[in-house]
């Protein structure tokens, strides 16, 4: 049997991909491990290799077309394996193998083969939804092993499937049909009305023509969403809908921090770059507000947290997520063990990770996950603001704008350098209280910067 290519998941807030280049052509010898072509996610580009050597045949994945995650795009036929009639293609079970990933950018991840497995926490994909055509069972099998077993009944899941990765192929079901293989299960009854109904979402959204009918034709044009777009949308629901918000403000006092940083930059050590000298740091507010998050969340442990439905994630590291404004929407990339890092660390490598974001050139592990998220509008004026929580995260503080304002101290109104912050949270893991003790350890640092160089 051919091997098949399929679309791998290669970010798990990934449902469809597009193939931006193929690297081989119709009909090509190619050797496994090459590079076979390279897909977009809404975040990244990464090179898929060949699984398999031989002959590529029936090309189905055209470039620049959603495709869903799973989906086949092309076949490999071994050397001397006949090539029958063009390939079934249907759409199989999403990627639950080995698929060997590199970043575009200059071969920066090594070509090793890693596992590439959805996780667990993603939501189900419905196969009604037009996306992935899925097997009820979860089994993997070919397209033809597919047709079979439902001709002949047979239960996907209780067949061993011996071609790769445990693939169930035509010879594993004429054994199953031979030795009288399970079969499946009738289909379930449907729902009680009452039931779909107590699952329907509440409020519908305005259809496509319910909104366009409300201007005037011809005095718009449509762009069509891309799969970053489309990813946000479809997030900032769910987080919206299922995560109970709830938000405090406070206001930091920024004339010590300020200070601080002067003398900071001031102290950096000189050195040379293809460009010229340059001093080897060059903290911004952000940075500070960085480090000052991961300390307040190591001070109170209980608010580093994320929810599940079974159990209270408990952290053991400040991982903060930092918005990144980029082309087209945003992405959130990581600075990991935030709490351990220096501030000239913690600028260098917010730095990278800025412009390898605006570029896409991030890898998955550098934008997934994290503890918390900062999000920070105070370049644009912006004097506060109230940001949507990314999930696992249970918290993201919404940083303003620092600017002069009157305060009052023992009695009399000075001027001080405010910044007003506001920390969104999960309320199902941080309550009210240990929200604002976290916000409240949060000013604490930034009004007294030394402890930030502790």
């Amino acid at each position: 049997m051919p091997t098949e290519v399929i679309l791998p998941k290669v970010d798990m807030d990934m449902a469809t991909g597009q193939i931006s280049r193929w690297f081989a052509t119709e009909g090509q010898q190619v050797k496994k491990g090459d590079v076979l072509f390279e897909i977009e996610t809404d975040k990244a580009a990464m090179e898929i290799d060949a699984p398999a050597s031989g002959v590529l045949r029936d090309v189905t994945g055209k470039e620049g077309v959603d495709i869903p995650v799973g989906a086949p795009v092309a076949w490999i036929y071994a050397d001397g394996e006949a090539y029958g009639a063009k390939q079934d293609t249907a759409p199989i079970s999403p990627l639950v193998g080995e698929m060997s990933t590199k970043s575009t950018e200059g071969g920066a991840v090594p070509p090793t083969s890693h596992s590439v497995t959805p996780p667990s926490a993603l939501p189900g994909i419905s196969p009604s939804g037009g996306e992935i055509g899925q097997s009820p069972s979860g089994a993997r099998a070919t397209p033809l092993a597919r047709r079979l077993a439902r001709e002949a009944g047979l239960a996907l899941a209780s067949v061993t499937g011996t071609g790769p990765y445990g693939r169930v192929v035509k010879a594993d079901i004429d054994a199953a049909i031979a030795k009288g293989g399970a079969k499946e299960a009738p289909a379930l009854a449907p729902e009680a009305p009452a039931a779909a109904a107590a699952s329907a979402p509440a409020v519908k959204a305005m259809s496509d023509d319910q909104v366009l009918k409300l201007f005037e034709e011809g005095s718009y044009e449509l762009v069509p969403h891309d799969n970053m777009r489309k990813t946000i949308a479809r997030r900032l629901v769910e987080a919206k809908t299922t995560i109970p918000h709830f938000y405090l403000t406070l206001d930091c006092e920024l004339d010590a921090l300020l200070a601080l940083r002067t003398q900071i930059n001031a102290a950096a050590p000189i050195k040379k770059t293809d460009k010229g000298e340059a001093p080897a740091y060059k903290l911004s507010v952000n940075d500070m507000v960085i480090k000052a998050m991961a300390m307040a969340l190591k001070a109170v442990p209980d608010a580093n947290a994320s929810w599940t439905e079974s159990a209270m994630v408990k952290h053991k590291h400040a991982d903060v997520g930092v918005a990144v404004s980029i082309p087209g929407g945003l992405i959130t990339p990581i600075i990991r063990h935030a709490d351990e890092k220096s501030l000239s660390t913690i600028s260098n490598e917010m730095k990278d990770l800025a412009s390898r974001a605006r570029s896409r050139k991030l890898k998955p592990e550098e934008y997934q996950g994290g503890t918390t998220a900062v999000s920070n509008l105070g370049m644009f004026g912006i004097k506060d603001f109230a940001a949507v929580i990314n999930p696992p995260h249970a918290t993201i503080l919404a940083v303003g704008a620092g600017e002069e304002r009157a305060v009052v101290r023992n009695g009399e109104i000075k001027i001080a350098t405010v910044m007003s912050v506001t920390l969104s949270t999960d309320h199902r893991a941080v309550d009210g209280a240990l929200g604002a003790e976290l916000l409240v350890a949060f000013k604490r640092l930034i009004e007294n910067p030394m402890g930030l160089l502790v």
